[in-house]
């Protein structure tokens, strides 16, 4: 069983970044997840994270303010969603925190 676990700063300044946590079994994606932090108003805040938390590969898209948005990916592999997960959050993050900035009214 393979392990690694390791945080990716985004951006020029210290005030995003992505962890990743991922256990591999037998060359196959067994857990993982994928988050998109951002450091507001003092503290991390997560905003959207791709996981197998509820023993499926998923996304949860979070909100300041109210409940998040669950998309799911039926027919992906855990490798699949991981792989869509990273290139999303570097794609599009300034996207993500923008909106939820704007959520929370800033």
């Amino acid at each position: 069983m393979g392990e690694k676990s390791f945080v990716v700063p985004l951006g020029e300044s210290d005030r995003d970044r992505y962890r990743l946590y991922c256990v591999t079994e037998k060359g196959q994606v067994v857990v993982f997840r994928v988050q998109y932090e951002a450091f507001i108003d003092g503290e991390w805040r997560p905003i959207i994270r791709y996981d197998t938390a509820h023993g499926f590969p998923h996304c949860d898209l979070l909100h300041p303010n109210q409940p998040g948005e669950k998309m799911e990916y039926p027919e992906w592999s855990n490798a699949e969603v991981l792989t869509f997960g990273q290139e999303d959050i570097k794609r599009n993050w300034r996207t993500y925190r923008a909106q939820y900035e704007k959520e929370m009214g800033k």
